[in-house]
């Protein structure tokens, strides 16, 4: 008997243990014998609480079998095992699972690899059953920490060693899919278990050798290439693990991720964190994405004092989540990500200058090495919030422009949120910069339908403000802001360079009529505008880039919100620009001055153009083809050539190679311009942005000054019994004399030259310059007799309106005007 037991011992035993027996051949070599198996699970079927005993039965003999090393024996049981598995599915099965699973830990914990992959496959069956109810006593930490060993095995047999690993991971599949289906039976999500299962699928990864190819969406691979690959079983087996993870268990299955690339260093480079990353966004469910981005920034900050490139393997890999998280839902997560990154940029600049501090007076090569890796944390870190804003819907688009925005230190100012005080002015600066470019990636792209949306005023003084301070590159990044908000029709690229254009029209620009919104929006900060331009136009640092620039931002003006107003308005400022460059009261470089000079003729003959008015078109071909023969520095082509020969002066050039109002006047004029306002010269609006740009402010109070000049003649004698000076004017002017009240009145004024359009502005300085007629009359009701000449001026300065000296004559003062 197969049993070893005599014919009457045997009729005695149980019919179970019987029927068991018989299934086992004299020679295991000719495998389970099958009619005697079909009675056994007829048996097992029709009598169903005898499945305990068989099992038990099953696993005394197979347990036996091991020890004696009879593994053909052992084969059988399994293959029995197995069947009965696939047969019997009731309440009475749960005991027998209990014995199948013991003996699937018999053969795990042999040494032969053979029984190791025997018990695998069999789990893995066995997982695929889906049984009746679960069994929520069962737990299997013993198979999470076998299968998981099994993926690391290191055996001298190479094709041992990938049997044995693709068993460990096909047993870690088995051991999910057989866990994570019911919510109550969680166990396998405990960190414990996911410390061990996570590291070992993420070693079997790292086998991968194209990374690259295996970052989209799971594939199906072929049934021989998963037997074949442990890289590629792992991966599958990870992505599903993290497909079944839901909202309370998705940080226990990122957070051994972090684990794993830190011990195994595979941050610098990180080639395969990146890979790692771009599976886990993959694979998740889109809702929970902004919990691995949580977890990332949060390990940024666990990191915050590695090595800088550390550091910016990190920052990478936040990139990519970022770029995949931004195409779904990223949850509460944006400005958590964009406070965070920003203050390891200052992390990253004050760690920079530190070594450089450290290491003055000696330059060596770690240090300027160091200080190059921080350069490359720091520009990571620019292209994640760049590349995050920009795939942002256009409302969350804007929020964060004004986020980044009010992280800009400002000079004079210590209330900002992204401390930069201990950095000095060069870390201050660094800031400025990085935090514009950042600014500069999260509006490139960006159209909004009305430029109120694009330029809000909270946004607008704040951009502006730096357009002022005395650097170059940081005006740059100001207006190239400018124009990714103001260019809605992708116009840019065909602005590019400042030249002259001889046909506008080859250009092919894109427009549209000019809106409501537009038009409102031109009225209220179109001044704040022009200020800039002009300002800019007058830096001393400026080089072409600059001057390209801020041609540009005047031609997208003109295709994006001129209306006939708005064209007038650019025209004063065109001439007031050339004014600066011929007048030089700011002892501008003559590089400077002929860049203005081109700048003037390129944009007059771009605009030209676009107004389409004959007589305009002719007066600025006529100056540029004159400057061409004459004068070739005033025009761009020439004065940004590397070697151009620059003029010692500019006062003795001819009126024709300059544009002039008249002429401009008369030309617009005959075709239903309205050129009145041509007549008043450009002057800036007055505010105090210069104060928190670090410059000096332009006009420091706004004031009335009435400064008469004394005459050449000494005996010229006023008939007075009063003496006629500065202070009694100022005193019978402003007769109330409290100083309280004129601090406010002085306030009032302030507030009014900056936020008053300036017609509004000039039309109240021509009335209050009436009614200081009136008033001079009505005091000096005198008679000066007249000098052979006149022998006194009078001047009148009101705010950013500057008034002709006019002649004060002997008599009532009926001729008195002021211009």
């Amino acid at each position: 008997l197969s049993a070893g037991v005599c014919c009457c011992c045997a009729a005695l035993r149980p019919r179970y243990k019987r029927l068991v027996d018989n299934i086992f051949p004299e020679d295991p070599k000719d495998g389970l014998v099958k009619a005697d198996m079909e009675k056994l699970t007829f048996y097992a079927v029709s009598a169903p609480e005898k499945l305990d005993r068989i099992g038990a039965y099953l696993a005394e003999r197979l347990s036996r079998d091991v020890v004696r090393h009879r593994y053909g024996y052992v084969l059988i049981a399994m293959e029995a095992l197995d069947q009965l598995l696939m047969a019997c599915h009731s309440q009475s099965i749960k005991p027998f699972v209990e014995s199948f699973l013991h003996m699937v830990a018999k053969l795990l914990e042999s040494g032969e690899p053979k029984l190791q992959v025997l018990g695998t496959n069999s789990f893995v069956k066995f997982a695929n059953i889906e049984e009746d109810t679960p069994s929520y006593h069962r737990r299997y930490d013993f198979f999470v920490s076998r299968f998981s060993a099994m993926c690391h095995s290191c055996d001298h047999d190479p094709e041992i060693q990938t049997e044995i690993r693709i068993a460990g991971i096909r047993g870690i599949q088995g051991v999910v899919r057989k866990t994570v289906n019911d919510e109550l039976r969680a166990t396998i999500w405990e960190p414990q278990h996911m410390d061990k299962i996570v590291p070992s699928l993420l070693f079997n990864m790292q086998k991968i050798e194209d990374v690259d190819s295996r970052i989209g969406p799971p594939s199906s691979p072929t049934g021989g290439e998963k037997e074949e690959n442990p890289a590629v079983l792992a991966e599958n087996c990870f992505r599903e693990l993290l497909g079944r993870a839901t909202y309370g268990n998705m940080n226990n299955a990122v957070r051994p991720v972090f684990a794993h690339l830190d011990h195994h260093r595979l941050w610098d480079p990180n080639e395969f964190a990146v890979s790692c990353f771009k599976i886990i966004m993959y694979s998740i469910q889109a809702q929970y994405s902004h919990h691995v981005i949580q977890e990332i920034l949060g390990h940024l900050d666990v990191r915050k004092r590695d090595s800088p490139r550390v550091r910016a393997g990190i920052i990478q890999v936040l990139l990519e989540a970022v770029a995949i998280a931004a195409k779904g839902s990223i949850g509460p997560t944006v400005l958590e990500v964009f406070n965070t990154l920003l203050k390891h940029l200052r992390i990253s600049v004050d760690f920079e200058l530190g070594d450089r501090r450290s290491s003055a007076g000696s330059a060596t090569f770690s240090t300027s090495s160091k200080e190059s890796d921080e350069r490359i944390v720091q520009n990571a870190i620019i292209q994640t919030i760049g590349f995050f804003g920009s795939n942002l819907p256009d409302y969350q688009r804007s929020e964060i422009m004004m986020f980044i925005m009010g992280k800009v230190p400002v000079f004079g100012i210590t209330s900002q949120s992204l401390d930069t005080s201990h950095l000095g002015d060069l870390g201050t600066r660094r800031i400025q910069i990085m935090l514009l470019r950042s600014l500069l990636m999260v509006t490139s792209g960006y159209k909004a339908t009305a430029i109120t949306n694009a330029l809000p005023a909270p946004f607008l003084d704040p951009l502006l403000s730096p357009s002022l301070m005395e650097d170059s590159e940081l005006r740059q990044l100001v207006l190239e802001v400018l124009h990714n908000l103001i260019d809605r029709h992708d116009n840019r690229a065909k602005l590019r360079g400042i030249r002259i254009i001889p046909d506008v029209s080859d250009l092919k620009i894109k427009r549209d009529k000019i809106s409501r919104q537009d038009v409102s929006f031109m009225k209220k900060h179109g001044q704040q505008l022009y200020r800039h331009i002009y300002l800019g136009c007058k830096e001393e640092d400026n080089v072409q880039k600059n001057f390209e620039l801020l041609y540009t931002s005047l031609a997208l003006i003109t295709i994006e919100l001129a209306n006939e107003e708005v064209v007038i308005d650019l025209i004063r400022l065109a001439i007031a620009l050339q004014d600066i460059a011929i007048i030089n009261e700011d002892n501008l470089p003559m590089f400077n001055r002929c860049g203005v000079m081109a700048l003037v003729a390129a944009y007059l003959n771009f605009l030209s153009q676009m107004i389409a008015v004959p007589a305009f078109c002719q007066h600025v071909s006529k100056v540029i083809e004159t400057r061409s023969l004459e004068a070739p520095y005033f025009l761009p082509e020439t004065i940004f050539k590397d070697k151009c020969n620059l003029p010692k002066s500019l006062e003795k050039h001819e009126k024709n190679l300059f544009f002039l109002t008249n002429k401009i006047a008369e030309s617009l004029g005959g075709s239903g311009y309205s050129v009145e306002r041509l007549s008043v010269p450009y002057v800036p609006q007055v505010t105090d942005e210069d104060r928190l740009s670090r410059r000096k402010s332009i006009v420091d109070t706004v004031s009335i000054q009435v400064d008469i000049l004394p005459g050449n003649s000494t005996e010229d004698k006023i008939d007075s019994t009063e003496e006629i000076t500065f202070e009694a004017l100022k005193k019978a002017i402003d007769n109330n004399g409290l100083e309280e009240q004129e601090k406010e009145k002085r306030r009032l004024v302030i507030e009014k030259f900056q936020k008053a359009p300036f017609e509004e502005i000039a039309a109240q300085c021509e009335t209050k310059a009436n009614l200081l007629h009136d008033r001079l009359a009505q005091i000096l009701e005198l008679t000066i007799r007249p000098p052979p000449s006149p022998s006194g001026t009078m001047t009148i300065t009101a705010g950013h309106a500057h008034y002709q000296s006019v002649p004060v004559y002997e008599m009532k003062f009926p001729d008195l005007c002021v211009y």
